[in-house]
This record gives structure tokens, sequence and C-alpha cells, in this order.
């Protein structure tokens, strides 16, 4: 009971794999992907700092590391399966935040509790810190499925998660960091020889010129 049983969990983050009942080259756990998009969240934050806004970084921090840990209650859900139903999204919040709540009113001391409902509630919101935070989470995601269609996983679950998250991102274009993201590293990401590259750069391609950014905005020709 207790703290010890928030820090005993946090171990169990490390069990919690995304994307579960697919075929993978690589696993990647719930404990992996906050430390990477805290990471990746940071290098977002110092962009948006360095073109001249201002980041709270407590605020950031905090809502990066903590994002993802109410699926210790609920697991991982497919992006695709997550986002195919508003309702079912708003379902799936509720219940996590719930049982979060529960969580901290059970093992927290009391003089904690305000702190850690606070931490450990959704961090995606219309703060900047917020905004980078669904940035950051979907650049991992990004990520994670480029290097399944990479090594050729023929499963086409991971095409429609990387269009997911890039339509996600792009949704953030007015922001410096994004803006970063598209004319810095996601040529990088494209550029190179592997299985299904011009698929992916098809598909990349089509994603930029709905959103009407120039294709040369992020692609070589």
């Amino acid at each position: 009971m207790g703290i010890h049983e928030y820090f005993k969990s946090l171990s169990d983050l490390e069990k919690i794999y995304r994307c579960p009942g697919k075929f993978k080259y690589e696993e990647h756990s719930v404990a992996e992907h906050s430390f990477k998009v805290t990471k990746i969240a940071q290098f977002l934050g110092t962009v948006e700092e360095n073109r001249g806004n201002k980041i709270n970084w407590k605020a950031l921090y905090e809502k990066a590391l903590n994002h993802d840990y109410a699926e210790i209650f609920i697991g991982d859900i497919k992006t695709p399966v997550k986002y195919a139903d508003p309702d079912l999204r708003g379902r799936l919040a509720h219940v996590e935040e719930s049982m979060t709540h529960h969580f901290i009113q059970q093992e927290f001391p009391e003089e904690f509790q305000a702190i850690y409902h606070e931490r450990l509630k959704e961090g995606k919101d219309e703060s900047m810190e917020g905004k980078i935070l669904s940035v950051a989470d979907k650049v991992d995601l990004l990520y994670e499925s480029f290097g399944e269609i990479q090594k050729g996983n023929p499963e086409p679950l991971f095409n429609e998660i990387y269009q997911e998250s890039l339509d996600t991102i792009l949704e953030f274009k007015e922001l410096k960091s994004v803006q970063y993201f598209l004319t810095e590293i996601l040529p990088d990401l494209i550029r190179g020889e592997f299985t299904n590259q011009s698929e992916l750069e098809k598909i990349t391609h089509n994603i930029l010129n709905n959103h009407k950014i120039e294709q040369t905005f992020a692609i070589d020709e």
C-alpha cells in the first residue's frame, strides 16, 4: 500500500508493450515511450524557446513524463482503434481518469494527492506545453511505425499509424517546432534506401498536400 505501490507500478510500465497483438520486429514498452516522448518534447521546446516563445519547462517535463501513466490500468490501445470513434476515445479517457483518480486517493498520502491529480491528468491541452506533448507523442509513434516499415514489416497497420501520426503532427503546423520538424527532420527520415521507400514517400507527399504544404517543404525531389 502507499507510495510503495506507485514505485512498484513504474516497473510494470516496462512490461506493457505498445501496439499489442501485431507482429513487430522491435517491441516498445510504455516506459520506453514515455522516456522518448520526454526527450523529443525537450528538443521541440528548445526550438520554440529559441524562436522566441516562452516555455514552462516544469509543466512540459511533467506532462511528457507522465502522459501515459494511466495505461498501467487499461494497457495500450492501438492508435487506429482509439481514434476510429470519438465516443470510444472519450469513454476510454473517462475510464483512465477514473482509475487514476481512485489509485491516487487509495495510495497517495493526502498531502500529495492534489499534486498528483494535476501531474497524472491528461496533459494534451491548448497550452504551448500541451501542444508540444501532442506533437512529441506522435513523433515517437511516427518513428516506431517507420522502424517497422523500414525493416519490411508486411503488416499494413504500420502504414496506417504512420499516416495518422503525420496527420496529427501537421494539425500543429503553426508551431515553430513542427515547421522545423518538416524542413530539417522529416526529409532525413524519408531519405535513404529501404523497403517500401517509394510507397512511404508517396504517402508523405499526399499528407503534405492535404495540409496544403508544399512537397519540397519536407521532401527532396
